[in-house]
């Protein structure tokens, strides 16, 4: 017999209603999950992959060499392609808000080398666009943003 498995907590977001934002998506002991949407889900275009993958090199970058680093468990693009999800340790809403959008902020006014993109450093270092990236971000550091979940 199959065991039903449970449904995850991402997947009783209702996407129908999910606007660009910074959500909580759970919280396991002092480990907190963000879910950074950086588009609407099944409104608007997804991000383009390339500058996903950049934004992901760039954003993990700073993250990784900002005053918050030894609070920085992870950060990478979702797999629908509508934004990323940030792993950090005992940083709250109030804490991790202006983290995400001092990171945009600087992504969309990048004028260096991409960090991470040469061939001994990334196994797929050409798949960058730095000019969609620097779009991507300055649209969602100048978008009304929403910070709760609608459940279905």
């Amino acid at each position: 017999m199959k065991k039903k498995m449970d449904r995850i907590t991402s997947f009783s977001v209702d996407h129908t209603k999910l606007k660009k934002g910074i959500y909580l998506s759970r919280k396991d002991g002092d480990l907190y999950t963000w879910d950074i949407r950086m588009t609407e889900p099944n409104n608007e275009p997804a991000l383009d992959p390339k500058a996903a993958h950049t934004i992901e090199h760039i954003g993990a970058t700073l993250l990784r060499n900002s005053n918050f680093k030894n609070k920085i468990i992870y950060f990478g693009p979702m797999g629908c392609m509508t934004g990323f999800y940030l792993i950090t340790r005992d940083l709250d809403m109030l804490a991790t808000v202006p983290i995400i959008m001092d990171m945009m902020k600087k992504i969309a006014e990048w004028n260096e080398d991409i960090p991470g993109a040469k061939m001994e450093e990334c196994g797929n270092y050409t798949y960058m666009d730095l000019p969609k990236a620097k779009e991507a971000a300055d649209t969602f550091v100048n978008a009304p943003l929403e910070f709760e979940y609608h459940y279905l």
